[in-house]
């Protein structure tokens, strides 16, 4: 059975969710402080963490922190805080999605169950090579000019994704699709801070010396740059804007 791990300080909504995603079949444990949630996730590691931000003692942001120092664990965020600057915040910071109370049950057990299905080994398969970068799937992570990045499960779909497209612009739309499993197309943020955090583990793994092959173009996506379509003409460039999205 699936084990979930909730952190939500208000015990009838923990409660809730506790019996709603029972009933779908999911182990869940609930965490109602910050640092009981921080030891559920090493002592049980969970599948998935629910995660409230407005919590007692230590908050939800600096839960949030600690996990992604230390594991790629798929995180929803379930908050009350709904602002524009909150949800930004909260992917910036590594939530791989942002859900705003008060909440539909059916959205938020379909945010979960496909956040799951990208979290599956199976979903990594294969390893597209490309000149100084090698996918490792059974390890998530990338070998990027000698050194190894350990990634997230959206982090490595999505280098996955470019790297397979590579020389070829992705549409943010195709992106959410592909890899946030989102056909509705909302929530474009998410798109813009992942790669974002990508290529800061690109830059830190191989130094400010390698040219960053991650390339956004304006009002489209984003491509992947490789050695050998680099220098097939300027004409592609049409279009590109090196900070835009980012």
């Amino acid at each position: 059975m699936t084990r979930l791990l909730v952190v939500e300080d208000d015990p009838d909504l923990a409660l809730a969710l506790r019996v709603l995603l029972g009933r779908r079949g999911y182990e869940v444990s609930v965490a109602a402080d910050g640092r009981e949630g921080l030891r559920l996730l090493f002592a049980q590691r969970p599948a998935l963490m629910v995660l409230d931000l407005l919590l007692p003692g230590l908050d939800g942001w600096e839960v949030l922190d600690r996990t992604r120092d230390m594991s790629d664990l798929p995180v929803l965020v379930l908050s009350g805080l709904g602002e524009v600057d909150d949800r930004v915040r909260g992917l910036r910071s590594g939530a791989d999605d942002y859900l705003v109370k008060p909440f539909d049950s059916a959205e938020l057990l379909a945010r979960v169950e496909a956040l799951l299905r990208r979290s599956r080994p199976g979903q990594w398969a294969g390893e597209p090579v490309e000149e100084d970068l090698r996918l490792v799937p059974e390890r998530r992570s990338a070998l990027w000019h000698g050194g190894e990045i350990r990634l997230s499960d959206i982090e490595y779909r999505l280098l996955q994704l470019l790297v397979r497209n590579r020389g070829r612009v992705v549409t943010t739309e195709q992106l959410l699709d592909q890899v946030w499993d989102d056909t509705t197309a909302i929530g474009r943020d998410r798109v813009k801070f992942a790669v974002l955090r990508l290529r800061r583990k690109l830059r830190a793994s191989a130094g400010p010396s390698v040219r960053d092959p991650l390339e956004a173009v304006r009002g489209l996506g984003y491509r992947y740059e490789s050695a050998d379509t680099r220098g097939r003409g300027a004409g592609h460039r049409d279009g590109h804007h090196p900070g835009f999205g980012t």
